[in-house]
């Protein structure tokens, strides 16, 4: 008897366990774009509404957030999660952005598209010539709002992941990401949003995402947190319990972490020429734990053909190895450090030369 109640057990613990699970999974160091975790990260599923994660990016690079935009009848095609705006209301391209993000606003997504793209087709090839720039090499955007019962949008979490990535690097969309309410007034209607993340309300750390849902996608989501200046970016597809999950994924390899700058941009201790300022243009840090520390490698190139002149000029290149993968490659720039003589000096050239 005893046998039969703990297969039974097992059986439960086992059901529990498949349900929760996600499909696929990532966590993503947003910082280097290091692959901390992966569970099937280059498998191809339908994305759904985390699709406006693009939509809002190519939003953001094209257009400017204080454009007014007058509602055309475009959006009398949207079905789903709205934000109930009408033909002929009139809303700025931000106040667009927050329905899109926090509501999943299908309206707002048409609408957007059509002011920026001038028609879902023409919207949808900036969302590929974007995903083509950030790397996404395995994703397919067909509309701005993630539908996908006339046309279908497919992505892998490994790409997702760089995408939310390069738009955490856009200031507007990390405000825009992170509010948890926003109010506005138009021609038509005054609105209050709460955001559908509800990440944002049970765990501290969160910084902004986008969850998605249809009947064949099932439940997707793509978040950021952060943590004593730690920077992940966690996606998981096919997900029933996915705010459970994205803080759990986010408290485990939080601990395991630290951060480090591996590159200054203003520091880079290099031994060159006398009078000479190194530098590169950005800093970079990566989350290593500290056995791996020990096995990064500085790959330190200086070319002996460049003369230095008063204008900065490249000199070389450093970059970020490990374990055989380069994680980040950069220029190193040189300048002639023009030191201001003393008074005393200036004095005396002056006197010597009358």
């Amino acid at each position: 008897m005893k046998k039969w109640v703990f297969i039974f057990l097992g059986l439960i613990l086992f059901s529990i366990n498949s349900v929760n699970a996600a499909s696929c999974e990532i966590v993503m160091d947003a910082d280097s774009g290091r692959v901390l975790y992966a569970k099937n990260i280059d498998e191809k599923h339908l994305i759904a509404s985390t699709t406006k994660i693009m939509t809002a990016l190519v939003v953001l690079n094209n257009a400017r957030v204080e454009d007014i935009v007058t509602v055309g009848d475009e959006i009398l095609n949207a079905y789903g999660s709205a934000i109930y705006i009408k033909p002929g209301e009139k809303l700025s391209v931000l106040d667009l952005l927050y329905g899109l993000m926090l509501r999943s606003g299908n309206d707002a997504a048409l609408a957007l598209a059509n002011y920026v793209g001038g028609s879902v087709e023409g919207f949808a090839s900036m969302m590929m010539d974007t995903a083509k720039n950030i790397g996404m090499h395995n994703s397919v955007f067909l509309n701005p709002h993630g539908l996908d019962e006339e046309t279908q949008n497919l992505s892998t979490v490994y790409d997702m992941a760089l995408l939310m990535r390069e738009a955490m690097k856009n200031k507007t969309f990390r405000e825009i990401t992170s509010a948890k309410v926003y109010k506005l007034k138009t021609n038509f209607n005054n609105y209050i949003w709460q955001n559908k993340n509800k990440l944002l309300t049970t765990y501290e750390y969160a910084t902004g995402g986008k969850i998605g849902y249809t009947i064949k996608a099932k439940h997707t989501f793509v978040s950021s947190a952060s943590k004593d200046d730690k920077n992940l970016i966690v996606a998981t597809f096919i997900d029933d319990n996915q705010f459970v999950n994205h803080k759990n994924l986010y408290e485990k390899y939080f601990s395991m972490y630290d951060n480090y700058k591996l590159i200054d941009k203003n520091n880079l201790h290099i031994d060159y020429k006398k009078g000479y300022r190194l530098f590169t243009l950005e800093s970079f840090n990566m989350l290593l734990t500290k056995d791996e520390l020990k096995s990064v490698n500085r790959e330190i190139t200086l070319y002996d053909d460049v003369k230095v002149q008063n204008n900065a000029k490249v000199i070389g290149t450093i970059a970020i190895e490990l374990n055989g993968k380069i994680y980040k490659k950069m220029n190193i720039y040189g300048e002639i450090n023009e030191k201001k003589e003393s008074k005393i000096i200036s004095w005396f050239k002056r006197l010597f030369s009358w």
